[in-house]
C-alpha cells in the first residue's frame, strides 16, 4: 500500500485514477492545480505523486521543477505530449517516469509498483548485507548503504536512478550488461525505450568526466549491451604494468 498524490484538473480522468488506486489498497489525495499540489507535499507524506502536465494555473514541467525543489518524493508524470524532446526533458528535470495518456490502469499499476520498488529499494527491491560493502572500480568508489559515489575523491551529485545505474553496472566490472536486463534490474520493466537508458548513460558519463565518443568507465557495445570497468590506464597500474612515459 502507497500513499498516493493525484494532481489532475479533468474531473473524470481524476475520479477514475482515484477509484482504482482506492481499490488497490492505496491511500489517495487529489487536487487539481499546481500551488495545492505543493501545499500537499509540503504537509503530507507521499510516497509516489502522479502529475498532469496540463494544469490550470501553472504547466506541470515547471510543477515538477518546484516539487524538486521541496522533495525528493518519486514523480510520475501523466502526459498528452509524446514528443522525445519533452520526455527527455521532464527526465531532466526530476520525473521518475512518465506515462503518454491515454493508458490503461494496468500500465499505471505497473509503473507504479518500479517506482515504489526502486525508492524503497534500489535495484531489486532491497540490498543484502554483501551489497552494502563499498564497490571499487578503478577510482571509483560506491556506497550502495549510504547511496554515495566518489570518483578519485570527489563527491558525485547523482540522481537516484543515475546512482542505481551506476551501482547495477559497477557490480558486474567488465562484464557486458543487455539492455533488456538494464530495463528489468534498474527500472524494474520487463519493456521499455532504449532511449530512457541512453538519456541516464550520457547524464553519468557527464558527470564521470567522458563522452560516448572518448569513454573511459562507460563502454556501450551497439546492439548488445553496457559494461562499466576502469580505465585502461588504471587496470595496467593495478596488474602492474604502467603505460610508457
Amino acid at each position: 500500500m502507497a500513499r498516493v498524490l493525484v494532481v489532475e484538473d479533468d474531473q473524470f480522468v481524476r475520479s477514475a485514477l482515484i477509484r482504482h488506486l482506492t481499490e488497490a489498497s492505496h491511500t489517495v489525495r487529489s487536487v487539481g492545480t499546481a500551488l495545492e499540489a505543493l501545499r500537499e507535499v509540503a504537509h503530507h507524506g507521499f510516497d509516489v505523486v502522479i502529475l498532469d502536465l496540463g494544469l490550470p494555473d501553472l504547466d506541470g514541467s515547471e510543477a515538477l521543477k518546484m516539487l524538486r525543489g521541496i522533495t525528493q518524493v518519486p514523480v510520475i508524470v501523466a502526459t498528452a505530449r509524446d514528443d522525445e524532446a519533452e520526455i527527455v526533458r521532464l527526465l531532466n528535470d526530476g520525473a521518475d517516469d512518465y506515462l503518454v495518456k491515454p493508458f490503461s490502469v494496468e500500465h499505471l499499476s505497473a509503473r507504479m509498483a518500479a517506482v515504489l520498488r526502486r525508492a524503497r529499494g534500489g535495484p531489486g527491491g532491497g540490498a543484502g548485507a554483501g551489497e552494502d560493502r563499498v564497490i571499487r572500480v578503478g577510482g571509483l568508489a560506491i556506497d550502495p548503504l549510504r547511496r554515495q559515489a566518489r570518483l578519485d575523491g570527489r563527491t558525485l551529485d547523482l540522481t537516484r536512478r543515475e546512482f542505481d545505474l551506476l551501482a547495477f553496472l559497477a557490480r558486474r566490472p567488465g562484464v557486458v550488461v543487455p539492455r533488456r536486463e538494464l530495463l528489468a534490474e534498474v527500472w524494474q520493466q520487463s519493456y521499455g525505450d532504449d532511449q530512457t537508458i541512453d538519456v541516464h548513460l550520457s547524464w553519468l558519463r557527464r558527470k564521470l568526466g567522458e563522452t560516448a565518443a572518448n569513454p573511459r568507465y562507460l563502454h556501450t557495445l551497439r546492439g548488445v549491451g553496457v559494461k562499466l570497468e576502469p580505465p585502461q590506464d588504471l587496470a595496467q597500474e593495478s596488474a602492474g604494468h604502467f603505460p610508457r612515459p
